[in-house]
């Protein structure tokens, strides 16, 4: 028991972070109401544009950059923005950034994509996913009755999903925070970027206790201007300008595949520039990033090998990162990756008995607390504004219930396909989630158990690519967690953000149609001005293709590469290695890095990663000292607001450019 308290002991500077304040208040009122309106027309389009540029949303980006303009904004008028009030625009910036209609983009392309064509697909996909019809495809609008049906059935996901992950993501939080009292290490970092932005507001300026937390984050974000000019900026302004998007940092990576590929064949290299990797390497714990690296060597050594023996038989001279990693996964890593996801998942089960049961013999949970203590915890909850659980339970009853029908309808009720959905909805989605939830609430790290959806709809029997793009009832709802113990420690009541999101549903529906239909008439997509979405969608399509072709009856390349001995081969190694580092006391999230780079590490994100890790730990933590990780979280969360404010700018320009009409006098 003590080792695995010694080997947790690189997340207990996170669950210090911060502590739960004694009193909670309501954070929804006129001011939250208006960041909602403020988000559906400033940043949803913001989003859109940055995840078809670079592959990644404004995301967090968006929460910083909305509280900061309503904090300047609520100066000005005298007023200051108290912690649940920030928390809950801060809330309603995440619900923003999961714009539902930005997917109708992918289908608009996956429809024409060359992969689904070669595989047989796009006459077979049907229409309440996309029109295939080239005359509706070719007026670059969503706004036609041929894509009606698609419009309508993402609204039915979004308006049950929004649901059940508020009440039923509640409950789980309820279960292992409240009753089983775990520590969930990682939520801290999340809330205390948002708690220098409220010391701001409660100070204005003023030398205090606390104002560090301001310092550390206007640093971060001065660097999150600067490189965000010069990565993201300058292609968004070039694009738009030129009609084609010229980088300084090829975005999303540098490919040097092609050049060491007579060197180390089979293995994909290259490098992504991105300063915001780097520091997210300082932000995360170390040992899962040194890990991380190991497995990157592992990769570099066995790929080659594995080529030379003729089990990546695929490969050839020339190949780039795409299509070496697309060959790789067909001829070796699908099936073996399965294996070693399934270790993984074993391995976070084993984790998270091992430590409750060590917790609960220290008397840290489990406790049974006297009738003061329990009073008081009732007070409490009260004051949170907690709902029952015989609610909890009803909510997903009836959410479940809607996936199934809706989908029984869309499948023509084949009878393979309802037993899946039952078993999804009744069993494994409630274990699976718990046992995910329960291990992130130890350790920061989340246990999935891969594939299970592809073997299911396989051996359902349907035959047909139908199935793929059913609403099915399969959640995880590590986040919504997280997302609680959040708005706990900012002493927010959680009615507060209830009412949040009824107000922002409609909000999200309308402005993210709205501005996916203007993107798309703007240019094709993909195109050049989008270097992201150009590169790697034809992989993803590619990827998606294999597998949607095991159901429709002929050759299929997914059963092909499903290769039972290697995934018992993943699975072996996998938990060999986690028994092997577990029995020497190596951290854990070291081993959970090391056991996960099996799956065919690649350099771009790995090296920036471990770089950013070894100057936190061996450079700012020995020049700053022990408060470095404090420092570290808020500062990234201002990099990324700054990055957020530049992209923003730049999306600005660009819409109004592409707006302005250019007479032929």
């Amino acid at each position: 028991m003590a080792r695995i308290r010694e080997q947790l002991k690189d997340l207990e500077e996170y669950r210090n972070l911060m502590e739960v304040p004694v009193e909670f208040e309501d954070g929804f009122n006129w001011v939250a109401f208006m960041g909602a309106v403020f988000l559906g027309l400033v940043m949803v389009p913001g989003s859109m544009y940055m995840t078809l540029l670079a592959g990644r949303g404004i995301g967090g980006a968006a929460n910083w950059v909305t509280v900061i303009l309503f904090i300047e904004v609520a100066k000005r008028a005298n007023k200051v923005l108290k912690k649940p009030e920030l928390f809950v625009l801060f809330y309603l910036a995440s619900g923003v950034m999961a714009t539902p209609f930005s997917g109708l983009l992918w289908r608009q392309f996956f429809v024409q994509s060359d992969a689904a064509a070669a595989y047989g697909l796009t006459q077979t996909i049907p229409t309440w996913y996309a029109p295939q019809d080239p005359a509706v495809l070719g007026q670059r609008s969503f706004f036609m009755t041929a894509w009606l049906p698609a419009i309508a059935l993402i609204i039915f996901q979004q308006f049950v999903n929004r649901i059940n992950n508020l009440v039923v993501g509640y409950g789980w939080f309820r279960l292992t925070s409240d009753v089983e009292r775990l520590p969930f290490p990682m939520a801290p970092v999340g809330a205390s970027g948002m708690m220098a932005l409220a010391e701001d507001a409660a100070e204005s300026g003023k030398e205090g206790e606390e104002t560090w937390r301001w310092r550390y984050f206007c640093l971060g974000g001065a660097m999150g201007l600067a490189f965000g000019a010069v990565r993201l900026g300058w292609p968004a302004l070039t694009g738009a300008l030129f009609g084609e998007a010229i980088m300084i940092f090829p975005i999303p990576f540098v490919d040097w595949t092609q050049k060491t590929g007579s060197i180390l064949p089979a293995f994909a290299s290259g490098l992504a520039v991105d300063l915001g990797i780097v520091i997210f390497g300082m932000v995360l714990p170390f040992w899962a990033m040194v890990g991380g690296f190991v497995g990157l060597i592992i990769t570099l050594v066995a790929n080659p090998l594995l080529y030379r023996y003729g089990v990546l038989s695929s490969w050839r001279q020339g190949d780039d990162t795409i299509v070496t990693l697309f060959k790789n996964n067909i001829d070796f890593y699908f099936s073996f990756s399965m294996g070693v996801a399934f270790a993984l998942a074993i391995a976070g089960i084993v984790t998270a008995v091992l430590t409750i049961r060590e917790m609960r013999a220290e008397g840290r949970i489990g406790k049974k607390a006297d009738r003061g203590l329990l009073l008081e915890e009732a007070e409490r909850i009260k004051r949170r504004g907690d709902i029952r659980a015989r609610y909890v339970v009803l909510v997903y009853l009836l959410t479940t219930i809607a996936y199934i029908t809706v989908s029984g309808f869309l499948i023509h009720w084949h009878r393979g396909v309802m037993l899946v959905l039952i078993f999804y909805g009744l069993f494994f989605t409630p274990v699976i989630s718990y046992i995910s939830i329960r291990l992130e609430a130890v350790s920061g790290m989340r246990v999935t158990i891969p594939y299970v959806r592809e073997i299911s709809f396989i051996f359902s029997g349907f035959k047909g690519v139908e199935i793929w793009f059913l609403p099915i009832p399969f959640h995880m709802y590590n986040a919504n967690a997280i997302f609680y113990r959040q708005a706990e420690l900012t002493g927010t009541r959680f009615r507060s953000i209830w009412k949040a999101e009824f107000f922002l549903f409609p909000i999200i529906i309308l402005s993210s149609i709205f501005f996916a239909n203007y993107i798309w008439s703007l240019s094709e997509i993909p195109s050049s001005i989008y270097p992201y979405v150009q590169k790697m969608w034809p992989f993803t399509a590619l990827n998606q293709s294999v597998i949607y072709s095991a159901t429709t009856g002929g050759y299929s390349l997914f059963q092909e590469a499903l290769r039972f001995q290697y995934i018992f081969v993943g699975l072996g190694l996998g938990v060999l290695m986690y028994a092997i580092f577990m029995f020497f006391g190596f951290p854990i999230t070291f081993i959970y890095g090391i056991v996960a780079g099996l799956n065919q590490t690649m350099p771009h994100q790995a090296i920036p990663q471990f770089t950013g890790a070894l100057l936190g730990r061996y450079y700012f933590q020995k020049r700053i000292g022990k408060n470095w990780k404090k420092y570290i979280v808020v500062l990234s969360a201002g990099f990324a607001c700054g990055g957020g404010l530049i992209a923003m700018l730049c999306i600005g320009i660009t819409f109004l450019q592409k707006a302005v009409f250019v007479l032929p006098f």
